[in-house]
């Protein structure tokens, strides 16, 4: 394949459907179009939720923040990680602009080795491992996460070209690599805790995200 070219993936006919979705953040009401998609197995689903002024000016580049799905962190407030802190800064970034997107995607949990298998990684670093260390004593990569399918959902959007809310180049290379334009990839850094300042250095010094 060559880079520039949407990938063609196999998706059912009836993979994507739409409606509207109100949600309180940060004590006011903001209105977002809520497109959910199926990929080809059961697993695969992702919510795209799109923010659009209604004055919106041809040619705008959409700001996106591509997230990994994370039980712990977005629904439980983890201090583990910095998931929570991360989707909190995308939704007033995007809420904020005149154009752009969540593309939150579940099945990307623990960096795509699920939810059991994140939790046992977990009790692997309260020994000492840290996150690349304890994914591959579980069997697991340190990150299994494919993005064919959000490239497949922004092209449905029309979000070819996308400014990207994003610590981790290689989340870059990966949807530039699938077709999708990365016009500038704009940085989410949330201060360190006591509990997840060594995921964070490990993410910095063995990953080569940006913070």
């Amino acid at each position: 394949m060559k880079s520039g070219a949407l990938k063609s993936v196999k998706l059912p006919e009836a993979w994507a459907v739409e409606t509207v979705l109100p949600i309180e953040f940060q004590g006011r009401e903001v209105l977002f179009e809520a497109h959910a998609y199926q990929g080809d197995t059961h697993e695969e689903q992702i919510l795209a939720l799109v923010h659009r002024s209604a004055n919106l000016a041809d040619g705008t580049v959409p700001i996106v923040r591509v997230h990994s799905g994370c039980v712990t962190g977005d629904i439980f407030h983890s201090l583990r990680c910095d998931c929570y802190q991360q989707l909190q800064v995308a939704l007033k970034a995007i809420s904020e602009s005149p154009f752009g997107a969540i593309i939150y995607v579940p099945y990307h949990e623990g960096r795509g080795i699920g939810l059991f298998k994140k939790i046992q990684a977990y009790a692997l670093q309260d020994r000492g491992l840290d996150t690349v260390e304890a994914n591959i004593k579980v069997g697991e990569p340190v990150d299994s996460r494919d993005y064919e399918l959000t490239a497949r959902v922004l092209g449905d959007l029309g979000m070819t070209t996308i400014k990207l809310l994003s610590n981790n180049p290689a989340k870059e290379h990966a949807l530039r690599a699938l077709g999708i334009g990365v016009a500038e990839r704009v940085p989410i850094v949330v201060p360190p805790n006591k509990f997840n300042a060594r995921y964070l250095e490990t993410k910095r010094a063995r990953m080569a995200h940006k913070l």
